[in-house]
């Protein structure tokens, strides 16, 4: 089904593939005439695009300007009050606030609300693009209405993915939008580029979530495209229609890639065509040799019906599978989850074994995953004349866009769903992140959507609530439904699906999208609602640091959701010390209290320029740091928390994962990697310093960590960090900062993107 190549290859003519070993580069110079691997590598696709974007003038040490730009409302209001902090008059690029996550409003009073008003004031006062609740989720509108061949996008969600249709994107925290409204650039080393090579064809009620999950059960865990580009090539492509291949590339987020490129051809351009773009078509290829740092074979005919199990997109099986060794594979989901929830709540599966198969009470088709018309079609075919049954199992349909609900209701699709007993519902973003279609305490519910992390289908650990998702294609769900909850593969139903043809209707967006491109309006009033809240002041970094370990995470991967939650606490987003709140409060609930106790001690500093009297507790710590560096003093020591995670920053773009932290007083983190390149640069972009440490050290909560001459390390490049453990008799150990650009050093220097930009960098 999946192969990796264990080194890098050459694909020549398209189809093509040359392992990278001896004679092979003689073979490829025969078969084309490409005489060198680096001019090999200079014919991917990616490779074209991203240097058609970069000013640097060095394709080594790329700086990106990107074409346009997208958010929702979990996050525009962050970003856009961080460009207006730094000097904001207007959006140089189309930029595209779209409300499809904070769209149910009801938490909160009428904060929600009240930044969608903010979003159209800003729209008009900026000259942006708005799309109101319940139109579009973001990825959908952004297909429909932004992508170009060609183009790149940056947005600040993380399934920022049009790969598709011929659009290099890419997903990143609020700080990386707030430099391109500034004008400014995205700055990352040229990444490599991994083929996933497509071959044959899927049978028949194998889904695009089917071949996006086999692939991230593959590549996950070995980190094998993290960071990278994934560029889909092969003549499986050609065999799958644009929707189809929309589906598999949103889910290529959760594989760690930097972004995603596909080969297109004549049936993209008839989705162009379809939404009344057809010139924004352009056809892409690799050229007649192109080299790749890796390979991902994909027998697109070996596929069969998978399913993720709690609780990572990357706990793969076959539904096949799970139905044959059952009781196997539900203890080893339970056994992964005594790590994700820290034993917190009693988890079992095993009371879902019904007379001898998997009974599951949800099930969800949504967003940006599962929306689209072929999957919300499909399952249609599969669920007519069939009805879900009257006991615990329900089912909700979410289209990923208005004018996809119309064809639907066009074309009969949304009466025969209707007539199941599934709901159908508008465009929301809300069961992928927690916000929306909860189920019960110990319910299983299975997702046509992005994500299956703990707490995303909104249950509370520290509430004593525990639900849980598995992702499996809507083809499957509606099998599972049709099957009135029982796990069933969609090959296992005889289905004849009808593929009716797609119309779009423009209109819809033409009567209710705000678009003021070009047309910002200065003497328009921002409207602010009382939870929006301007970003607190923040230091520069000092030339001194004392950090006191605030919590210690021992996973081997923390996701953002751990870091921030999602769900309901998403509406305080406008509002930094709101939300700081609820930092780390599913993973650590003691987290807040920490960071603040050793804040309020920086808070004295800088107020009072002293810390002794009001902090008696505290003079020791800082008598031992004394002893050994005796020129220190409240004058040149910084004093904040950190946290040390095993691997931190797997999932959402959302920034917010690093500015609570940095509200709360957070000056680092402590690492042995950082899981995305996403997280990291949000770290950064908030003034804190990313530390790795690759060799096992035991911290425990509340150790204080000495860190002298911390800003000249930081300014004169230096990676060897030595640091002091105060707790621990001042044991002696090394950080390590990374790489690390110019700019990146000057942000975290003067303590945020926010400084560095007053500063007029």
């Amino acid at each position: 089904m999946i192969k990796l190549y264990d080194g890098g290859a050459y694909l020549v003519n398209g189809t093509e593939l040359i392992k990278d070993e001896a004679g092979a580069l003689d073979a490829v110079k025969s078969k084309t005439g490409v005489a060198s691997k680096e001019d090999a590598a200079k014919n991917t696709i990616a490779y074209s695009i991203l240097t058609s974007h970069n000013t640097s003038g060095n394709d080594k040490e790329l700086k990106i300007k990107f074409d346009k730009l997208t958010s929702h409302d979990i996050t525009f209001v962050g970003i856009i009050q961080t460009a207006r902090a730094s000097g904001l008059t207007e959006f140089p690029i189309p930029y595209v606030l779209t409300n499809c996550h904070n769209s149910l409003c009801a938490v909160g009073g009428t904060i929600n609300e009240d930044d969608h008003v903010f979003g159209l004031s800003c729209a008009k006062k900026y000259g942006g693009i708005y799309v109101p609740p319940h139109q579009a989720v973001i990825h959908q509108f952004a297909r429909e209405m932004l992508v170009e061949g060609g183009a790149m996008i940056l947005g600040s969600d993380s399934h920022t993915r049009y790969g598709a249709l011929g659009t290099m994107a890419i997903g990143e925290g609020g700080g990386e939008l707030v430099k391109q409204l500034l004008k400014k650039t995205y700055d990352v080393k040229m990444p490599g580029v991994v083929a996933i090579y497509l071959d044959g064809e899927p049978a028949k009620g194998v889904g695009p979530q089917d071949v996006a999950l086999a692939i991230i059960g593959a590549v996950f865990k070995n980190g094998y495209v993290k960071n990278k580009v994934m560029e889909f090539v092969g003549p499986g492509v050609a065999k799958l229609s644009a929707d189809y291949r929309i589906g598999v590339d949103v889910m290529t987020t959760e594989t760690t890639c930097l972004s995603s490129i596909w080969q297109t051809d004549e049936k993209v351009e008839e989705f162009y065509d379809i939404h009344g773009r057809k010139s924004a078509y352009k056809e892409l290829k690799p050229g007649n040799a192109a080299y790749y740092d890796g390979v991902v074979y994909v027998d697109l005919t070996k596929v069969k019906p998978m399913i993720a199990m709690p609780f990572h997109p990357s706990n793969t099986y076959t539904i096949e599978e799970v139905n044959a060794n059952l009781a196997d594979v539900l203890h080893e989901a339970e056994e992964r989850a005594k790590v994700s929830l820290d034993g917190k709540v009693d988890f079992s599966l095993q009371d879902k074994i019904v007379d001898g198969k998997l009974y599951v009470e949800q099930g969800i088709i949504a967003g940006c995953a599962g929306g689209g018309f072929e999957n919300i079609c499909a399952a249609a075919d599969i669920l007519k004349g069939r009805y879900i049954g009257s006991d615990e199992f329900t089912l909700s349909i979410y289209p990923a866009s208005t004018p996809i609900y119309m064809e639907l209701a066009k074309n009969g699709r949304l009466a025969d769903l209707i007539g199941t007993g599934a709901i159908v519902k508008t465009a929301f973003c809300g069961p992928c992140f927690g916000a929306g279609d909860t189920p019960a305490n110990n319910a299983f519910s299975i997702r046509h959507s992005t994500r299956n992390f703990p707490n995303r289908e909104g249950s509370k650990i520290q509430n004593g609530q525990i639900s849980s998702v598995a992702l499996m294609d809507a083809r499957s769900i509606a099998a599972t439904a049709a099957n009135k909850g029982f796990l069933t593969a969609a090959t296992d139903m005889d289905v004849e699906y009808t593929g009716p043809k797609y119309t779009f209707e423009k209109s819809i967006y033409e009567n209710r999208v705000y678009n003021g491109w070009g047309k910002a309006d200065p003497s328009v009033e921002i409207k602010f609602g009382p939870n929006i809240k301007d970003w607190p002041a923040m230091v520069a970094l000092t030339d001194n640091l004392i950090l006191k370990v605030a919590s210690v995470i021992n996973d081997p991967v923390t996701t953002t959701d751990e870091l921030i939650p999602s769900g309901e606490t998403s509406s305080y987003r406008s509002n930094p010390l709101g939300l700081a709140e609820f930092t780390l409060s599913r993973k650590d609930p003691e987290y807040v209290g920490r960071a603040k106790a050793i804040q309020a001690v920086e808070k004295v500093r800088e107020e009072k320029g002293c810390m002794g009297e009001d902090f008696p507790w505290f003079k020791e710590i800082m008598h031992k740091a004394k002893e050994k560096f005796p020129n220190i003093s409240h004058e040149n020591v910084g004093v904040g928390s950190t946290i040390f995670a095993v691997k931190p920053g797997d999932g959402s773009a959302r920034e917010q994962a690093a500015s609570c932290q940095k509200v709360l007083g957070g000056w680092a983190n402590i690492a042995k990697e950082y899981a995305t390149k996403r997280y990291r640069s949000n770290l950064i972009n908030w003034g804190m310093l990313p530390f790795i440490m690759p060799e096992d050290y035991a911290f425990d909560v509340d150790d204080y960590i000495f860190i002298p001459d911390i800003r000249k390390a930081v300014a004169e490049k230096n990676d060897d960090i030595k640091a002091y453990v105060i707790t621990k008799d001042m044991k002696e150990i090394t950080l390590h900062l990374g790489d690390l650009t110019d700019d990146e050093r000057e942000i975290i220097l003067d303590g945020c993107l926010i400084n560095y930009n007053r500063n007029g960098k």
